[in-house]
């Protein structure tokens, strides 16, 4: 009975001591988990986001300062597209037989206008298309040049055509613009116009002409009903 009463007190002992450890570890791993947590919220940035943000406020101010300058350089220089026009024209021949055989000469006047008072501008890849009822006539064409700022070139042509075969349609209404004293013939190209605007670099347009040229052919005058100027893209 002794011997059972002692092992009974050292299993009361033994538990107790198995409660106390089991304490200890657990107040250990809840202070071990508080400071993990600590840590994940420590509210330290990582350097690379720092300097994420600053080069996005440069290249937001960089593009605000280019935009200003880009306004100001406009709003100073107010730069004019360069524009290409037909200002004269005569109908020096026209002459058709009962063969359908049409001859005619004409002599255009084609000006290259730079209207920008400080830029210079250069017209390139000037082409233009003379015909009559969609038969061709002529290919008028330029060796590139410069037009100094605020001012203009002239172009002369002189047209000759040899002898156009006509369509029994086209042969009649040669005949019709004898009678009401019209014949219209349509020219149509186009040059590519350069320019500097300053310190913000060239600017390039393509300049289309597309318009039609009247004549009285009884005296050859040019009529100058409408305007004969290119539009730019």
């Amino acid at each position: 009975m002794p011997s059972s009463h002692r092992d009974h007190g050292q299993a009361a002992e033994y538990q107790n001591q198995n409660q106390h450890q089991n304490q200890h570890q657990h107040q250990h791993q809840h202070q071990h988990r508080r400071k993990l947590v600590n840590t994940h919220h420590s509210g330290n940035t990582h350097p690379l986001i720092w300097l994420a943000a600053i080069l996005c406020t440069i290249i937001a101010i960089g593009v605000v300062v280019a935009g200003i300058v880009v306004f100001v350089g406009y709003m100073v220089i107010h730069p004019r597209i360069p524009v290409i026009s037909v200002t004269k024209a005569h109908l020096d021949l026209l002459s058709n037989d009962y063969a359908g055989l049409l001859q005619t000469q004409l002599t255009i006047i084609v000006v290259a206008q730079n209207g920008n008072a400080r830029a210079h501008s250069t017209f390139s890849d000037i082409n233009f298309n003379l015909s009559y009822q969609g038969q061709p006539i002529a290919r008028m064409i330029a060796e590139p040049f410069d037009v100094p700022k605020n001012s203009s070139k002239t172009l002369n042509y002189v047209v000759r055509s040899a002898s156009i075969p006509l369509t029994p349609d086209q042969m009649e209404e040669v005949d019709e613009s004898w009678k009401r004293d019209v014949i219209g013939f349509d020219l149509k190209g186009s040059a590519r116009t350069r320019w500097r605007v300053g310190a913000l670099g060239s600017v390039k347009f393509w300049s289309n002409l597309e318009c039609e040229l009247k004549f009285r052919p009884s005296n050859g005058s040019y009529i100058k009903h409408s305007r004969c100027t290119s539009e730019s893209k």
